[in-house]
């Protein structure tokens, strides 16, 4: 989803690029149920895999499915009738999102992509000290993800045009808040240019 660069610049007054030996790309509920706000990024998402992976960065693709009532949470006050569950078409991931064998696969129920899925020991475990955040929705599990990272102390780098939501409004809400408090902004061509130099 394309923002306004204007609209959160004023914010923006950090500048870094991810390094690729202790980064990993974080791809948030690409699936067939979010289909309408993922559609238009694919483009910039497929670049950016495809960017992280000559790199060498290790790909994370997250599912939001929900399997039980007692695994809802408030997700079920605030989305009642309207959560994604395990099984069916919408929970699935989208065919053409750049997902290879060997990519991880990290199954969760809530917004955010570290609450008890093991994500963070995977992580340490790999050495990885930066998450790059890409997907849906900017507003939602993006920024959740994102803003839990920083807490645990991961660098974090946020896509401005390989996330997407339901409006403009909410994505740049998002990105200023992102660049104010928590993230370094990134797009394609960022990324392109930061990846490719050797470190």
């Amino acid at each position: 989803m394309a923002a306004s660069a204007a609209s959160y610049k004023e914010y923006e007054i950090r500048h870094r690029n991810p390094n690729p030996k202790s980064a990993a790309l974080l791809v948030i509920d690409m699936q067939n149920y979010f289909s309408t706000m993922a559609e238009p990024i694919l483009p910039a998402l497929r670049f950016t895999v495809g960017i992280c992976r000559a790199a060498g960065v290790p790909i994370f693709y997250t599912r939001h499915r929900h399997r039980s009532p007692e695994d809802y949470g408030m997700l079920g006050e605030w989305w009642d009738g309207d959560l994604i569950f395990d099984g069916t078409p919408g929970a699935e991931l989208l065919p053409d999102i750049g997902r290879r064998e060997g990519d991880r696969v990290v199954e969760k129920n809530t917004y955010s992509a570290f609450a008890g899925t093991g994500l963070e020991e995977t992580l340490r475990e790999l050495n990885v000290e930066e998450v790059i955040v890409t997907g849906v929705m900017t507003n939602l599990c993006c920024e959740t993800t994102a803003r839990e990272a920083f807490v645990k102390g991961f660098r974090v780098f946020f896509s401005t045009d390989a996330t997407g939501t339901s409006n403009r409004d909410l994505h740049e809400a998002t990105l200023k808040n992102m660049a104010y408090g928590f993230a370094y902004l990134v797009d394609c061509l960022r990324l392109k240019a930061a990846l490719s130099h050797k470190h």
